[in-house]
């Protein structure tokens, strides 16, 4: 349609330019961080006593399946408890795809995309290398690149190495 020879790798690498691009410019406004991705808490739900009541069944059976909870004690539990352990769970779930997105990306702990990541996709204006460089080291100082989400015995966060991306 435009006449170019494009391939569906080169579609897929221009998409992947234009989302770090965009996110750059987020960080370089403040934004673009770990803690500005979050969902609504409507979306974590279930976040009224009524929606919980309205489907029981499904979240009772999630406290059991998913978080190893005898059906007894779910049971002996009052709704605002159940509400806030299956908040808490969805959480940390979101957390750790949010771990695994941004090492996927070549971003962060926090989000920030790595100049390795920006060089690597054909960036190399100085001055945008230089500020995220800058905004990682600001985030070293205040520990703000570590993983969001909690690792139980058998789980493993994306990478345990500090600096990660500069291997890449």
């Amino acid at each position: 349609m435009t006449g170019w020879n494009v391939t569906k790798e080169d579609l897929i690498l221009q998409s992947e330019r234009c989302y770090n691009w965009q996110r750059a410019m987020n960080v370089w406004l403040g934004r673009g961080q770990r803690k500005d991705d979050w969902i609504p808490f409507r979306a974590m739900g279930p976040v009224t006593e009524m929606e919980y009541m309205s489907r029981k069944e499904r979240y009772d059976k999630q406290l059991v399946e998913k978080l190893g909870m005898s059906q007894k004690d779910v049971e002996k539990m009052a709704f605002p408890e159940k509400m806030k352990i299956l908040y808490k769970y969805r959480r940390d779930q979101y957390e750790k795809l949010t771990d695994a997105v941004y090492y996927r990306r070549g971003w962060t702990p926090n989000g920030i995309p790595t100049p390795q990541k920006m060089i690597q996709l054909g960036f190399s204006d100085k001055k945008m290398l230089k500020m995220l460089q800058d905004k990682i080291t600001a985030d070293e100082k205040n520990n703000l690149n570590v993983w969001g989400g909690t690792y139980g015995k058998d789980e493993h966060p994306p990478s345990t190495e500090k600096h990660y991306w500069e291997k890449w």
